[in-house]
């Protein structure tokens, strides 16, 4: 069963003070902060069914799959609290452990307990159980120094209005606030490849090898390319109940997010329309005034809101000739590049794995097959050549260990994440039996740590870049909205001159993952962009604090 179906029609020919397209975890967001600001709003969803790539659905038996989007973390708790997410059935359990398991049968295992993840290190290098402490302080003040920039509406350097200059200086101020040396050791962190940071920590390569998959999670970037510090840093900016770079599960699965939020917008009045897909965003005399969907239809609002990726925006729902030809230029020029596969798969019992002591935590979270950085270029070499990893980067979960509501009694869902796996292959089109050779790539991996794997594959889910773009929309399968890669953040994301969440049409607005600050399921381009929305309306957002205001005060200590 897919997340939860709305599809509250609208009465033909109603205006709408705002049309949300898509029905993710960012448009959700806006249109609850729009919606509890008293706001007329109506979310457009192409699928039969809400939640974009944080979706539950249940493609085989009895078993729920987080079919794209696995774990959570990033969701901003501001955001959670403000729009009473636990109230509406968000429940989120946190891993008990993780692991990389080694090819000769070793492991590296991760524990929650801190002493217990020292002793464990230093089985591979004692010196590695003492800097481990070092880099996660380094890591954690990084985090500290671009937290507050999350939920902030990125400045425009080249601007003179008061509000960017205002955020300018405040963005001056707290970068100021580092020091001398940790101002320019944030600078050569922020465009640094993971390994060169690692090597500055760590002697074991199998310690930097566990680190560095979060390195490439949903990249196109191999774990030397420059950039991959800062992504392995946006995937520990999250936290569950206050415990900072914490991962978990969504009780239900992910689509449980969505779920929760859609019933948070429409307790606010809002609607959604479910297998409604957008044709065109209509403009009349540079202004969006509404949309037309696939059959014709045209509804019209004073305000559109794009949930889709910058491409899927300006270059394939939008004429062309409304926009400004340097803008189109720039988008076309946005990296949004497929390089992540996903499995999903029915076990019908708790599979072995030999070389993780029985009974470990160490299971019940993310587990890895790997050995060394070198193996992870490798890798992505053979995406380069247009080719899925040879000996691909996994990150495996079975979160049916901890929540048992996604697999029936006895058995149990796995969901597997890969790197790399092209968008375009080099020797032709994605087809069944490509796919399928992909699916027994990564099962046959799976299968050198896990004897009896292969014989309690019930089903599996096979899918490519390709099929998720087909599915989800997402360009290229890109589940970032785009690479996270220095020139495409804060205010150069997605274009420079319009990374505050307008785009060059009035009345039409962006508050998808192309925009500030990226991907993941944060929630805070949606919150963003609502806040970018309301301000233009001349309305604060319902129950959020009148930011404009403490931006002054604090100028005014400079």
């Amino acid at each position: 069963m897919a997340t939860s179906l709305l599809a509250r029609h609208s009465p033909r020919g109603k205006r709408y003070d705002v049309i949300v397209i898509g029905a993710g975890h960012n448009g959700l967001v806006a249109a609850c902060y729009l919606a509890r600001s008293g706001l007329d709003v109506l979310v457009l969803e192409r699928n039969p069914y809400i939640g974009g790539a944080a979706v539950s659905r249940q493609l085989y038996k009895d078993f729920t799959y987080s079919n794209c989007s696995y774990v959570c973390s990033l969701l901003r708790t501001e955001i959670i609290r403000t729009l009473d997410l636990p109230r509406f059935g968000l429940q989120v359990i946190p891993y008990d452990g993780g692991c990389t398991m080694m090819r000769d049968g070793n492991h590296l295992a991760l524990y929650d307990n801190h002493d217990a993840l020292r002793r464990e290190i230093s089985r591979h290098s004692k010196r590695d159980s003492e800097a481990y402490d070092r880099f996660v302080r380094d890591m954690l003040r990084h985090c500290r120094f671009i937290k507050p920039l999350l939920l902030r509406e990125p400045p425009d350097p080249t601007s003179f209005k008061p509000r960017d200059i205002m955020e300018l200086l405040y963005l001056g101020k707290h970068f100021h606030k580092l020091g001398e040396a940790q101002m320019y050791d944030t600078l050569r962190f922020w465009t640094m490849s993971c390994a060169d940071l690692l090597d500055e920590y760590f002697e074991s390569e199998i310690v930097k090898a566990h680190m560095a998959g979060s390195s490439i999670i949903g990249t196109a970037l191999g774990p030397r390319s420059p950039g991959t510090a800062y992504v392995l840093l946006h995937h520990y900016m999250g936290s569950i109940d206050g415990t900072v770079g914490a991962w978990g599960f969504a009780r239900g699965g992910m689509g449980a997010v969505t779920s929760a939020l859609s019933k948070s917008f429409q307790a606010s009045g809002g609607t959604i329309r479910c297998a409604a897909p957008v044709h065109q965003i209509l403009v009349r005399n540079g202004r969006a005034i509404g949309v037309a969907l696939d059959d014709g239809e045209e509804i019209h609002a004073r305000t559109v809101v794009s949930n889709m990726d910058v491409r899927r925006t300006f270059l394939e729902t939008m004429d062309s000739h409304d926009l400004p030809d340097d803008f189109v230029k720039r988008v076309r020029h946005f990296k949004i590049r497929g390089s992540s596969g996903k499995l999903n798969i029915a076990l019908d019992a708790l599979p072995s794995f030999p070389s993780i002591p029985a009974g470990s935590p160490s299971t019940r979270g993310d587990m890895h097959v790997t050995d060394t950085i070198e193996m992870l270029e490798r890798a992505y070499d053979d995406w380069k050549d247009g080719r899925w990893s040879r000996a691909p980067y996994i990150d495996m979960l079975i979160p049916s260990q901890i929540d048992p509501t996604m697999a029936p009694d006895g058995k149990h869902y796995m969901s597997v994440f890969v790197q790399y796996c092209p968008y375009q292959l080099a020797d032709g089109e994605w087809n069944d039996a490509r796919r399928k050779a992909f699916g027994d790539t990564v099962i046959d991996t799976i299968s050198r740590v896990s004897p009896n794997f292969k014989d309690l594959i019930l089903h599996a889910e096979i899918r490519t870049p390709w099929d998720i773009e087909n599915e989800v929309g997402l360009t290229e399968g890109n589940i970032f909205q785009g690479e996270l890669t220095f020139d495409q953040l804060l205010f150069n994301r997605p274009v420079p001159g319009y990374a505050q969440y307008r785009a060059p049409v009035r009345g039409m607005y962006m508050c998808g993952s192309s925009t500030h600050p990226g991907g993941g399921v944060m929630g805070a381009p949606g919150y963003n962009a609502a806040g970018a929305i309301l301000r233009d309306m001349g309305r604060a957002a319902a129950g959020e604090p009148e930011r404009d205001g403490a931006v002054e005060r604090k100028v005014a200590g400079l």
